[in-house]
């Protein structure tokens, strides 16, 4: 029977460590951004218990901005975070361990009004284009690119780029405010659920500049020594997220359950997210995917710049962590 000391020891230990390591459970902490749709993944693997299943237990924290995922990640109040390999890359050229692990290949599209009278991307000369992420988000580079090889413009210089949040982006095509915006792939989902017509994808974009393969931009990132001193932790939680990604290409289901959390207005927009989901789902990461990821990275580089990738004007060594099998 043990003693007053030992058992206020054994007390005090057990209200100190989080309940997880008290138990002997490894926690797999992940950042994303409140609304992103990652969460939808990981709700997944919260309500079917596919991480109690392989081992660890998951916990997910909110963050408002791209940013504060990146500050979580690299402060360590998070393990894994979702961004694009072009950061990874530029934080590698300054010393940074960490990898890329693919999570999506969905790309955005040129979205256009059905009254705007567009039928061409050269219809877009004197036009307003609404566009997601900035001056250096990596579509609105890639469509330049595109449109300097097959029109011998800058198609910087022959429209009116308007910069703008994704939400407020799609309110104002929608309003008749727009003719047309280039926005990220769930909110171009949402507009063609919502009357608005195709003009480009960003996959046929890439296509017609040689980048054959789709090409996951998106995808875990989260320091190589910590995934070295992890290993069976980290193959747990991919397993984890590949178990989730079945469910929600073969469920609908499970699309059903996971309506409110898409935040879908309607039944037609939840199965244009679902849709616009399961053809961005990885299936595979080899030699070939990853040189495609190697050609689309020298073209933003090109594009971008200083701005965009640094000093990294090549893919660096070890960008990609293929540790993992898909």
């Amino acid at each position: 029977m043990p003693n007053l000391v030992t058992t206020f020891f054994i007390t005090c230990l057990a209200i100190v460590l989080p309940v997880s390591l008290a138990v002997g459970e490894p926690v797999v902490r992940v950042g994303v951004l409140e609304f992103g749709t990652v969460n939808w993944e990981l709700d997944v693997i919260k309500y079917h218990q596919l991480d109690r299943q392989n081992g660890f237990k998951l916990e997910v924290a909110g963050f408002g901005s791209k940013s504060a995922t990146a500050v979580a990640l690299q402060s360590a109040a998070a393990d894994l975070i979702v961004t694009d390999f072009v950061w990874v890359a530029r934080q590698r050229s300054h010393g940074s361990d960490l990898v890329f692990y693919p999570h999506s290949t969905s790309l955005g599209a040129v979205m256009i009004h059905p009254d705007s009278g567009i039928d061409s991307l050269s219809a877009l000369e004197n036009r307003q284009l609404g566009i997601a992420g900035g001056p250096t988000d990596k579509s609105w580079l890639l469509l330049q690119a595109f449109y300097q090889r097959y029109h011998g413009k800058d198609l910087a210089r022959e429209l009116e780029p308007k910069f703008a949040a994704p939400p407020l982006l799609n309110k104002l095509i929608v309003r008749g405010d727009l003719p047309a915006v280039l926005n990220f792939w769930h909110y171009s989902a949402r507009l063609s659920a919502q009357g608005m017509k195709r003009l480009i994808s960003m996959d046929e974009v890439l296509k017609r500049l040689e980048v054959e393969r789709p090409v996951a931009l998106l995808g875990w990132v989260f320091g190589e020594a910590w995934a070295n001193q992890n290993h069976d932790l980290v193959s747990a939680f991919f397993k984890a997220i590949r178990q989730a990604k079945l469910i929600l290409e073969s469920s609908d289901q499970e699309w059903r359950r996971l309506k409110p959390k898409t935040r879908a207005n309607d039944q037609s927009m939840l199965v244009a997210l679902r849709d616009a989901y399961r053809a961005g789902i990885p299936l595979s990461f080899n030699e070939q995917d990853r040189d495609s990821a190697t050609r689309l990275y020298r073209i933003l580089a090109k594009l971008g710049g200083d701005q965009l990738v640094g000093s990294a004007r090549e893919l660096p060594a070890g960008v990609f962590w293929l540790e993992q099998d898909f």
